[in-house]
């Protein structure tokens, strides 16, 4: 009789316009199991869709507590095996801090309740030509928010492995290298 393995969770991460979405495609075409889509995108077009108009000031606040909510339900849901996220709850220091937000209570919690084995940052693509309505397609906002991302997860207590640029595939490819295999099943 098998034992399934300890769930394993790695987050793949980085500012916009750092290729998660190829890298996660790259995944899904391999077999791997990982998340779909990205809950943060998808939270923020209900948000947009409700009010008519992208999120303001007054808006943040409530985006980023379901956004949060989204990640411990994804992390939860995952009780065995390897899964790539897209995206990890820290990432809410990064966006909260771009928004001008200060960490709240919930999510320095959950920061150190749902802890992930490993964390990759995708370092940002030279060029961005992606015409995304959620994405930030300023040059010093894409860095900025990159920057707060990656201070983030050193803040929660990680020490992020850094993905070169290159092609979905290689990257996918380093990512494995970097991961050891699961250890053996105990019968």
């Amino acid at each position: 009789m098998s034992h399934p393995q300890p769930p394993r969770r790695f987050v793949i991460t980085g500012g916009p316009s750092a290729g998660k979405e190829a890298v996660f495609t790259e995944l899904h075409e391999r077999g791997l199991p990982a998340s779909t889509g990205e809950i943060a995108r998808e939270i923020y077009r209900k948000h947009r869709d409700r009010l008519g108009r992208h999120l303001q000031v007054g808006d943040r606040r409530e985006y980023s507590r379901e956004v949060l909510a989204g990640f411990i339900t994804e992390y939860c849901a995952h009780k065995a095996g390897d899964r790539f996220y897209n995206r990890g709850i820290p990432d809410g220091y990064g966006w909260d801090a771009f928004f001008g937000l200060s960490p709240y209570p919930e999510l320095e919690e959950a920061a150190r309740t749902y802890r992930y084995d490993t964390v990759f940052v995708l370092d940002p693509l030279d060029d961005f030509t992606t015409a995304d309505d959620t994405v930030w397609a300023r040059e010093r906002e894409i860095t900025r928010v990159h920057q707060l991302i990656i201070q983030g997860y050193y803040d929660a207590g990680y020490r992020p492995i850094f993905v070169p640029v290159d092609s979905a595939a290689a990257r996918v490819d380093f990512i494995l290298a970097q991961i050891s295999a699961p250890p053996p099943a105990h019968t």
